[in-house]
């Protein structure tokens, strides 16, 4: 009898939310929820729970590299994904990692601020992001604020995202996927871009708390379908109708804003592939009002 072939293995460089609703914690949950096996790398701890962070403390960059160094010598690392990076020092470890190992199929997620609101990166980082992890990017996947941050980019609305994310693929990423959610309105709109053009996803909005982890949940899960072998487009239209499900099912735990659930089954769609044009009208079942991460 043949062995399973081994599944293939994401990594995860982003920091720890002791809550478990986003951080290290969401990744992990969210690649063996995709069918793929999950490395990390922890860049930061963090006492922190649906109500906000307590306390934040960076690691070492000499042991972030090591972990990072310990992961690409024994397991064939097939995409990563990093989340919080804390500072700027660890920012630039990261990208020296990401080029000494030749990892591809990097999803960049800019985290600046949780969801509770709390700072989660030195500013003085922010630069490093932009100069020297943005190129490295097969996709930067920021929520409006941080495209601003990362952009300077002044304009609101779709005109304003669109610049923000030709500003990150002109920055030398493969692609950027803008998110909506921070802006006013019934409706969520998202913006994908890359060379082959725009892509507008739009839907309902869910109003609902639980939305604690839900950037790194999709970057989680847009690195999982990489990683598997997907083409960007379809897996960023799986990744977003899987996220936009895991919202709707969020479990209500905590008194804050609740972690959603990343024990939502994926659908059967995703693993056979899609386009954005298809999420829009297919993310949930009609009774369900579609959000955004």
């Amino acid at each position: 009898m043949k062995p399973n072939a081994p599944p293939p293995v994401a990594l995860t460089i982003a920091g720890s939310d002791s809550g478990g609703g986003a951080g290290i914690q969401a990744d992990l949950k969210t690649f063996h929820q995709w069918r793929v096996f999950g490395a990390s790398a922890v860049t930061a701890v963090t006492a922190q729970n649906t109500v906000g962070v307590q306390a934040v403390e960076a690691l070492p960059t000499a042991l972030v590299r090591a972990q990072i160094r310990s992961v690409t010598a024994d397991l064939p690392v097939a995409a990563v994904k990093s989340g919080m990076l804390a500072n700027r020092e660890i920012a630039r470890t990261v990208a020296e990692a990401v080029r000494a190992h030749g990892l591809r199929r990097y999803v960049l997620d800019p985290v600046m601020v949780a969801t509770s609101g709390d700072r989660l990166l030195e500013p003085a980082a922010v630069e490093s992001i932009r100069e020297e992890l943005v190129p490295l990017a097969a996709i930067v996947t920021p929520n409006w604020p941080e495209a601003r941050l990362l952009t300077g980019v002044r304009r609101n609305g779709a005109e304003g995202m669109e610049e923000a994310a030709r500003a990150l693929v002109e920055a030398g990423a493969g692609a950027a996927l803008v998110k909506g959610g921070h802006l006013p309105g019934d409706e969520v709109v998202d913006l994908y871009l890359d060379a082959r053009g725009v892509r507008i996803l739009r839907g309902r909005r869910i109003r609902t708390e639980h939305t604690h982890g839900t950037g790194c949940t999709l970057s989680a899960a847009i690195a999982a379908g990489l990683a598997a072998g997907g083409r960007m487009e379809e897996t960023v239209a799986g990744a977003v109708r899987w996220v936009r499900t895991a919202i709707a099912r969020a479990p209500g735990l905590g008194t804050g804003r609740g972690p959603l659930d990343h024990f939502a089954e994926i659908p059967g769609r995703v693993r056979g592939g899609g386009s954005l044009e298809t999420i829009v009208s297919s993310s949930l079942p009609s009774d369900e009002p579609a959000s955004s991460p």
